[in-house]
């Protein structure tokens, strides 16, 4: 039989299983020492298994992380990066909006905090010539336990989307009559996420209904009054509210950033519904299926279909999320397919028909068009 691309990746990254300590509810490589009472142990065939019943990875395997994906030393981390990347075509993403208060780019370098659970670590990133990210960590900020640097390269993996294997799509959409000219002018671009939940939300529910540019002005008022900040060499750089802080404002509170009311209420009550343990990302991952975690976003005060599919996507990586009335999605298919007005609901679903689990990818690189 032959093997695809994905178990290559996974037989090179991953043990052949992974155990779980029913008791400690901590997931290890199979030849770890730690957490190893034969009676409570369970076994998984992939690490996304164990962590979607609840499990967490073990600090002392380090199994947070693809095995081999990265290299840990003194000064800086490398990760190592899939061939379907390219971070020129990464950047010009992230450079498409001036008003970004998350990162700065300077060059072909970005410079960000990355939080952690307790962690603030300032880094500054770079892609050498071996195919390959390079993490600097700034000031004093670099994690001091092996198992807090494995969180930074999993956010960082995470961000950038890398342990997705996207050749399946580039053979796709090199065949289709929309996608084949994003993929040549945009090829390596990775649908560059949100890996925070509740960041995902506020970002999904702050655009609704104005343009991007509005949005991102937003979005900086209420991080550069809410959020935290590490300073170096004089900058400040910014970390987005945690829900815990945002859960204990009041409408008034938000006066000042002139967002609706409606959306003042909608970000207070989802940071609500996030302290309160009746929302987080590990539970919607736990129910697996797409229209199950779908139902229960929409369910929120606040969310409708399109801001739904959107966390779907840029959090929650479902690759079949397809926010299918986007207004960028809709303008993106009438100026590539040239017509001289909107198409229909219906027209794009006989487009999106090849797209069948790549609806993510697909709407990430028609929006790419435009923004």
């Amino acid at each position: 039989m032959e093997i695809t691309t994905k178990e290559k990746i996974d037989i090179q990254w991953d043990a052949p299983y992974f155990k779980g300590n029913k008791t400690s509810g901590i997931y290890c490589f199979p030849w770890c020492t730690s957490h190893s009472n034969e009676k409570i142990i369970v076994e998984f065939n992939t690490r996304k298994e164990a962590e979607e019943e609840g499990y967490k990875p073990c600090e002392h395997c380090c199994s947070i992380v693809p095995e081999g994906s990265w290299i840990d030393s003194e000064y800086h981390l490398i990760i190592n990066l899939p061939i379907e990347f390219d971070i020129k075509a990464n950047l010009g993403y992230l450079l498409r909006e001036e008003n970004e208060c998350m990162f700065e780019i300077e060059g072909e370098t970005i410079t960000r905090v990355i939080a952690v659970e307790e962690n603030r670590s300032l880094v500054l990133i770079h892609a050498n010539d071996k195919q390959q990210l390079v993490v600097h960590f700034l000031g004093e900020t670099r994690p001091k336990t092996k198992s807090k640097r494995a969180e930074v390269v999993r956010y960082i993996r995470e961000w950038f989307d890398l342990d997705n294997d996207l050749t399946p799509f580039y053979e796709m959409a090199k065949k289709d009559p929309l996608l084949m000219k994003p993929v040549q002018d945009f090829y390596g671009l990775r649908n560059v996420g949100i890996p925070d939940l509740f960041e995902a939300l506020c970002w999904g529910v702050l655009g609704q209904q104005i343009n991007l540019s509005y949005a991102y002005t937003l979005k900086r008022r209420f991080v550069e009054k809410f959020g935290q900040l590490v300073e170096w060499n004089s900058k400040k750089y910014w970390i987005f509210p945690t829900y815990e802080e945002v859960a204990k404002l009041t409408i008034e509170d938000l006066a000042d950033i002139k967002m609706t009311v409606k959306k003042c209420e909608y970000i207070i009550g989802i940071a609500q519904l996030m302290v309160n343990g009746e929302l987080s990302k590990e539970s919607l991952m736990k129910m697996k299926d797409f229209k199950r975690v779908e139902k229960s976003l929409i369910k929120i005060r606040g969310i409708g279909p399109w801001t739904a599919n959107y966390v779907l996507m840029r959090c929650l990586r479902f690759p079949n999320a397809f926010p299918i009335d986007d207004v960028g999605l809709i303008n993106s298919i009438k100026t590539l397919a040239n017509m001289d007005r909107k198409p229909t609901k219906e027209e794009i679903m006989e487009y999106s028909i090849p797209w069948k689990d790549w609806e993510s990818y697909a709407t990430f690189y028609l929006w790419r068009v435009l923004y």
